[in-house]
């Protein structure tokens, strides 16, 4: 993956059974970074074949969980940069060219850049909903971290002082996240199970006031704040779809705290 036009840049890839998507992020990209690590935690579909057309670096390891998954890719990486990706994740022509000014400019002290990710509904760019969703992505290698918990996980800096900027809102990073309905709406449910059990384990407590009033705020911040209805029909569903979600997380929560109560 090394070449003279290629920034010093690993992007790091956690992927399962992607097929569907992960060849637009690996385009997006081979021409730009000098390394691609991909974590695979199991694919049985074209996934890996795709990925080693794109001539990546493959690991294969066990799912860990969101945090800890793409913490073992981040140790992976050997340039002195990382972008790290998710398999549904791409690069724009406008967001390429901002990671290459920002690696040109980039001074000591920035150890991190945020990008405005954006959501595509199938080929239809949602350019309301959910925006602006800043995302720290691109770091300096060694100088940073996965935290937050599964599956809301986010890069952090670990030097203190060290100062993240964010380039161009307008280049953004294309997320397909909505191929389907269906498909979105599984994802959503799976989702909610999963900050549940992480609430859980943090000792964070349910509520039938939670499960009510979140879902709520969910639709109101979508569309009222985030101006969700700009995005015509699709916009409204993202907008209901995160009320839903809201909800189910605090439904699930209180069912496990309920069963553990009881056992």
């Amino acid at each position: 993956m090394t070449g003279p036009s290629r920034l010093p840049l690993s992007v790091s890839i956690v992927c399962n059974d992607n097929e569907a998507t992960i060849g637009r992020t690996l385009d997006s990209v081979r021409d730009l970074a000098s390394e691609i690590v991909v974590v695979d935690s199991g694919s049985t579909d074209g996934t890996l074949d795709l990925v080693r057309q794109a001539g990546a670096k493959i690991i294969e390891e066990p799912w860990r969980g969101f945090v800890a998954q793409k913490q073992f890719a981040l140790e992976q990486c050997t340039q002195p940069w990382v972008l790290h990706l998710d398999s549904d994740e791409s690069v724009t022509a406008a967001l390429a060219s901002e990671i290459v000014r920002a690696l040109a400019e980039a001074s000591d002290g920035v150890h991190a850049y945020e990008i405005n990710r954006r959501v595509w509904w199938g080929e239809r760019e949602l350019r309301h909903a959910w925006q602006p969703e800043w995302r720290r992505r691109l770091v300096r290698n060694g100088k940073a971290k996965w935290g937050g918990y599964d599956p809301h996980d986010k890069m952090e800096t670990t030097e203190p002082g060290a100062r993240t900027e964010r380039l161009a809102r307008e280049a953004v990073m294309r997320h397909d996240s909505i191929l389907t309905l269906t498909d979105f709406l599984e994802k959503q449910a799976r989702h909610a199970r999963v900050a549940a059990r992480s609430y859980h384990e943090m000792g964070r407590k349910g509520s039938v006031t939670q499960m009510v009033t979140s879902p709520i705020g969910a639709w109101c911040k979508m569309v009222l704040l985030k101006g969700a209805w700009r995005d015509g029909w699709r916009g409204m569903c993202a907008a209901s779809i995160a009320s839903m979600n809201a909800m189910m997380k605090h439904a699930a929560l209180i069912e496990l705290q309920r069963s553990h109560e009881q056992t």
